[in-house]
């Protein structure tokens, strides 16, 4: 196809075959620059021919770099394969079109101008060593046709009329999931609807807990044991419908959202590292939600280091005795069960000497949050991210049953603790999503309503283009997290492809809080208005289940592996 600089959007219907065609043309132009990249990143940390820890965080620009280019290479895979399923089915309408239209005009862009890693870094080719003559290998028609024609204002324009057109359907564009898959979307996005969007905001002002009573009508609708086996209490259904759920949820509120997360972790680490004892003990109560866990792992000075916690687990006549100091425990107070990460090997200095506790403790009231002894805690005021609250907790002879080791075997922590990172980093970028979504709600409906110089704001190219780039990137986040929990669902190893979903999610996320909250110019810096607190919740994305940079050198070291 020759390259003229033409506007893809003004050729209407006539685009549909030439579309997908000059889409799926572009993959393989990305794929190969993404190959000379992790090439060139090799050679540049390489000793006597073996990648070096020491030399990747010597070049720490170049190998986060990597990591994201070759996140947007999976991403434009994942739309790829979106619009090319709809297609099939006869359901690639202009919506769908100008998503995908959009998503490889901008991003194929990115891949060339530069891709923001965070709002003061982007990363360009050059960092991670590649030369002029070989970015020319972008130069392909398809590509320069997608950049120059893919994302113009007629295009945005034009998916933003639609938009209000469509505003009824529950997302912008159909999502490429099964029928029943939607029918719980439908379900959840209901629930939402009634019972926490009312609600949500004055949660947040008031910085209160989530009514107990919400927590018990999402353990009747099965949030708590969606993903269980049936024969431990749970439904036996998908990661991909726990995604839909926590992102339906997340939209409401992301501390209704994140309620599904604790379950999900403790589950996970029980169901794969636990004796038969404990599964049969603990899963039924975690799926029907009788028992409320929280995980216990980050420690004040460490951060991500886990290899670094210095609580220590000592081995007594009738099971141990804990003592340390954690950090940043979600809904410590109200819970009966902590997922418990301590040093139990005295000798060691990193991962290897840890071991994983189910401890039992007594949940809290509002006068005594921890009246189980040998634990205290004080609770961290926090931005955003409320609801279920924030606590540092202090342990000085807490005692843990021996049975309650879990899998009955000691410095197996870490290890237990990694099998449960793919499903976690799922729910974070499938909760990302969902506060995405939540900006473009309350943004598109604010710049409909708010008039301005005799018009409404939607009117206005600049408006309307942030939230058709809203719209465009909740679709790239939310096909990168369907491929994840898709991977996860049939056995595969996807500890890469759910950590670019959520290092993605998360910058999408903020992106669209942060654009909406200019739609909304002075009122938005109002509390309230609800973009204030979406703002507030979509920041700690970036942050838990590993910060951005952290996710970034993952994704890096597996890319050389």
């Amino acid at each position: 196809m020759a390259h003229d600089g033409q506007d893809l959007t003004m050729t209407n219907t006539a685009i549909l075959p030439d579309l997908l065609k000059l889409t799926a043309a572009a993959l393989p132009p990305v794929d190969a620059l993404i190959s000379t990249a992790t090439e060139k990143l090799r050679a540049m940390v390489s000793v006597d021919g073996r990648v070096s820890g020491a030399k990747i965080e010597e070049n720490q620009s170049a190998a986060h770099g990597l990591s994201w280019l070759a996140t947007y290479g999976q991403a434009l895979r994942q739309m790829q394969s979106w619009a090319e399923g709809l297609n099939a089915e006869g359901n690639f309408g202009e919506i769908e079109q100008l998503l995908h239209q959009i998503a490889f005009g901008e991003y194929l862009w990115q891949i060339y101008g530069g891709i923001p890693m965070s709002q003061g870094e982007i990363m360009r080719l050059q960092d991670i060593g590649i030369t002029q003559d070989e970015m020319r290998g972008l130069m392909q028609p398809e590509v320069m046709t997608l950049c120059d024609g893919g994302n113009t204002q007629n295009a945005r324009t034009r998916l933003v009329e639609l938009m209000q057109e469509q505003a009824a359907n529950i997302t912008v564009g159909k999502t490429g999931l099964d029928e029943e898959l939607e029918m719980i979307r439908e379900q959840f996005r209901r629930y939402t609807v009634d019972k926490v969007l009312p609600h949500a905001h004055d949660w947040h002002l008031k910085d209160e807990l989530i009514p107990l009573e919400v927590i018990e009508e999402l353990a009747e609708m099965g949030v708590f044991g969606l993903t269980l086996p049936e024969e431990y209490g749970g439904f036996g259904l998908s990661k991909a419908s726990m995604v839909v759920v926590t992102e339906e949820l997340s939209r409401g509120y992301i501390g209704v959202g994140s309620l599904g997360t604790r379950p999900e972790i403790a589950s996970e680490l029980i169901l794969c590292g636990g004796t038969e004892e404990q599964k049969q003990k603990w899963l039924p109560k975690l799926a029907s939600g009788e028992v409320l866990p929280t995980a216990v792992f980050t420690e004040p000075n460490t951060g991500s280091d886990l290899g670094a916690l210095r609580t220590r687990a000592v081995k007594t006549d009738d099971g141990y005795e804990v003592t340390g100091n954690k950090t940043w425990i979600t809904h410590a107070a109200r819970t009966q069960i902590m997922t418990l990460l301590a040093r139990t090997d005295p000798n060691t200095d990193n991962h290897k000497g840890l071991s994983m506790f189910i401890a039992e403790k007594t949940p809290g009231t509002d006068e005594n949050p921890f009246p189980t002894e040998g634990m205290t805690g004080t609770e961290i005021e926090v931005l955003g991210y409320r609801g279920m609250k924030e606590y540092e907790l202090s342990f000085d002879g807490f005692k843990v049953k021996e049975e309650n080791l879990l899998g009955g075997e000691e410095n197996k922590g870490f290890k237990q603790l990694m099998q449960t990172f793919e499903s976690a980093r799922i729910q974070t970028a499938a909760r990302a999503v969902g506060v995405a979504q939540s900006a473009l709600d309350v943004s598109m409906q604010y710049a409909i309503d708010r008039k301005q110089f005799g018009k409404s704001l939607i009117d206005f190219p600049r408006v309307s283009g942030k939230l058709a780039m809203m719209a465009v990137e909740i679709m790239v986040a939310r096909q990168l997290t369907y491929f994840s929990a898709w991977q996860k669902d049939h056995d595969k190893r996807c500890d890469l492809e759910a950590g670019m979903a959520k290092l993605l999610g998360a910058r999408v996320a903020w992106a669209a809080a942060d654009n909406g909250l200019q739609v909304h110019g002075g009122n938005g810096f109002a509390l309230e208005y609800s973009i204030s607190r979406i703002l507030c919740d979509a920041r700690i994305l970036n942050i838990f289940e590993g910060a951005a940079e952290i996710q970034a050198q993952v994704i890096a070291r597996r890319l050389l592996d």
